[in-house]
């Protein structure tokens, strides 16, 4: 008979003692079930102990989280979290620096349990922890165990790190602004800092002003890529904190210290791989510098400005007036208007003023701006594409001016200018870093691309919106191959000619739609369920291989990361933490474990407890889109097991072994083209020896039963 469901069975061990098989039932309190297991090895006073998880982070067992022991646990009797603090905050007194040390070993193995944290925290022991920071005694291991536990401690969010002094603060500052420092203390100090950065404006500014920017250029410099991770993720906390107005300072004096060419030569192209970490930061870093042109590709242009009204004309007479010479030299006012009219019509501009055209916004000035820098950076190309045009009949030109306009749009929605940062982002561009004025830049090479294009198609007028499509393609695919230059990126874009758009048009319109003969589609119907089959042994096999989560808090990005990964069996959800840079864990060795049998449901997208949670912000959106929950039984509750997967990709592939184990359909945009590539490759195969003969749309006709069946052997006469 099988025992109840709330009773599970589980192993419990002491140092130097036999361990104990127990039937552990889950209605009883826990301090009845403490309480029998001390009398089974003779301890009195079973309030002084606990029930611990042997592996992982050593958890303390509550009310709260004993759901989660299941059948074949293993526990250890240990010390009650509240005594352990007892001893431990004593232990941070003694006079022994060895004791010390392993009181603070000790810390940081247990911080990251909210039970034994709440303990400490109510016994004071962030100021003593504090104290051991601010005195500075060790720099050596003691005060990077100190920051360790510190920040382990804080993480919980039992107490906001606006609470923190002052003088604390700029005592961590003074770590990162030392010369010698052990190696160890730094990178603790510098997330410290990122921490209260983030999640204190006030304390912000003060790391701000007490931080020289320069100082954080040298621990960028440093080869240390732990080192350069926490200082890059300090030096783009800053950023977001600033004002636009600080923000644009600081990143000119940061472009002037040539922090661009050292992040393209020394992180971009370093020997080591690049961690998600600092691909994220250089994606930020990225996004608040592009977002300084939001102010003016929102600021329309202003008709009664001089400046603006200069640099208009200063574009007409780069096209129209040889150096030297003047419009106007022996002309009266009116015909000197009329033909400065006349031009401005050919520089593509759709009203005689040019200004009614700079009144959109998106984009504004911006617009101006790039067509300024291109007149001026380029003035033989500028020349030749104004000139080339007016040349042309007026229903064959390409006009300039709305171009510009229309691509400097084009080129603020594919680089996503003025959007809010994402929390997990790592999609930066290596040739934003390769070039100064890269946004410029890139403007030069799409305008030119664009009528290129323009006369690749044969356009008109009325094919304007057509060829801004095929640009914004030729684009967005180029940009989606990462190039490392601006050269790259313009010898790959102008090698993605019109013709080679249609194409791989056509190509991916093939591979989508196939052929649509009834006898295929049927074939196909048949195929399915064999292939089906094997995209579900493929996920699942994705699954016991296992993937690296990072966890996400509402706060900021978390440096943390879980590896979670399915059983050879197929039956149990293996997961728990792991450090950053390590090998990924064996299945033996992760420390929590959930049956699939346990689990009831599969969430995604906005269903998610986590995504609830954290609200529906635009930068959460990707949070969004890339969020899945399992919902299990934990007891008589149900629990959620939360995932933030680290690209679109896995998700799919996630949420496809998950929904094949609960026996659910495998409804992924990757399934659905996973089956489309293997109906396609196994179609073809079947029909090799029907190549280049057409297939009919129908089968041929049956013909009519003949008129006589004498031909038909009569089976109902018997032989002599």
């Amino acid at each position: 008979m099988s025992p109840p469901r709330n009773v599970v069975k589980i192993a419990v061990q002491m140092r130097d003692a036999i361990p104990q098989l127990i039937q552990l039932d889950q209605a009883k309190p826990l301090a009845a079930v403490l309480k029998e297991v001390c009398d089974a090895w003779s301890l009195t006073h079973s309030e002084r102990y606990a029930l611990q998880f042997a592996d992982g982070h050593k958890r303390y067992i509550t009310e709260n989280n004993r759901a989660e022991i299941k059948n074949g646990s293993i526990l250890c009797l240990s010390t009650a979290p509240d005594l352990e603090a007892e001893r431990l905050l004593g232990g941070l007194q003694s006079g022994s620096r060895e004791e010390r040390r392993e009181a603070l070993r000790r810390f940081v193995l247990l911080a990251s349990d909210m039970t034994f944290a709440r303990e400490v925290i109510s016994r004071d022991g962030l100021q003593r922890l504090g104290t051991i920071i601010e005195d500075g005694d060790n720099l050596g291991e003691v005060l990077a165990l100190g920051l360790r536990a510190f920040m382990e401690l804080m993480e919980h969010g039992v107490v906001s790190w606006e609470t923190l002094s002052i003088p604390f603060v700029k005592k961590v500052v003074s770590y990162v602004n030392m010369n010698l420092m052990d190696a160890s203390v730094q990178p603790l100090a510098l997330g410290l800092l990122e921490s209260v950065t983030l999640s204190s404006p006030a304390l912000g500014q003060l790391v701000k002003s007490e931080v020289p920017l320069d100082r954080l250029l040298v621990h960028l410099q440093v080869m240390n890529q732990q080192l350069q991770t926490k200082a890059m993720a300090l030096l783009t906390a800053l950023l977001q904190g600033a004002i636009p107005e600080e923000r644009k300072h600081m990143l000119d004096y940061l472009w002037q210290r040539n922090l661009r060419q050292f992040i393209y030569k020394n992180i971009i192209h370093s020997v080591a791989p690049l961690g998600d970490e600092m691909a994220h930061h250089l994606y930020v870093l990225q996004a608040l510098t592009l977002g300084l042109l939001e102010q003016r590709m929102q600021t329309p242009l202003d008709p009664y400005s001089q400046e603006q009204r200069e640099q208009l004309q200063a574009l007409r007479q780069a096209a129209f007036e040889p150096e030297g010479e003047s419009l106007g030299t022996g002309l009266s006012a009116d015909r000197r208007r009329s033909l400065c009219a006349r031009e401005f019509r050919k520089l593509g501009f759709s009203n005689s003023n040019p200004a009614q055209d700079l009144e959109r916004v998106p984009p504004g000035l911006l617009a101006l701006d790039n067509m300024v820098y291109f007149s001026r950076h380029a003035p033989s190309a500028y020349s030749r594409f104004v000139l080339e045009n007016s040349s042309r009949e007026d229903k064959h030109e390409c006009p300039f001016a709305r171009s510009s306009v229309q691509l400097t749009v084009l080129l603020c929605e594919l680089l996503h200018v003025g959007e809010p940062c994402s929390e997990t982002a790592q999609d930066f561009s290596p040739m934003f870093f390769s070039q100064d004025h890269s946004f410029h830049e890139l403007f030069c090479v799409g305008i030119q691309l664009l009528n290129k294009t323009w006369k690749e198609m044969r356009a008109t007028q009325e094919d304007f919106d057509k060829v801004l499509q095929v640009v914004r393609e030729q684009l967005a695919r180029t940009l989606a191959l990462k190039p490392t230059s601006l050269e790259l990126f313009r010898t790959k874009v102008n090698a993605l000619t019109y013709g080679e758009v249609l194409r791989l048009r056509q190509t991916e319109r093939l591979h989508q739609e196939g052929t649509l003969a009834p006898p295929i589609l049927e074939l196909r119907e048949k195929l399915k369920p064999e292939l089906m089959g094997l995209i579900r042994q493929q996920r699942l096999l994705r699954l016991s291989e296992g993937t690296l989560f990072r966890k996400i808090s509402s706060r900021r990005r978390q440096d943390k990361l879980w590896f979670c990964c399915l059983s050879p069996n197929h039956k149990v959800l293996q997961y728990g933490d792991v450090e950053e840079g390590t090998d990924p864990p064996t299945p033996e060795s992760l420390p929590e474990q959930l049956p699939v049998a346990d689990i009831r449901a599969l969430l995604t997208g906005k269903d998610c407890p986590h995504v609830r949670e954290k609200g529906s912000g635009k930068q959460n959106k990707d949070l969004c889109e890339l969020a899945f929950s399992v919902s299990y039984d934990r007891g008589e509750e149900e629990a959620h097991l939360n995932f933030i997967a680290p690209s679109k990709q896995e998700f799919h592939l996630w949420t496809d072994g998950l929904s094949a184990l609960l026996g659910s359909p495998m409804g992924s945009e990757q399934t659905r083209q996973d089956l489309e590539q293997l109906l396609t490759m196994e179609t073809k195969l079947r029909l090799l020896e029907l190549e280049n003969v057409p297939i009919p749309e129908r089968p041929p006709p049956i013909p009519p039963p003949p008129t006589n069946f004498n031909f038909c052997y009569d089976c109902s006469i018997t032989e002599p």
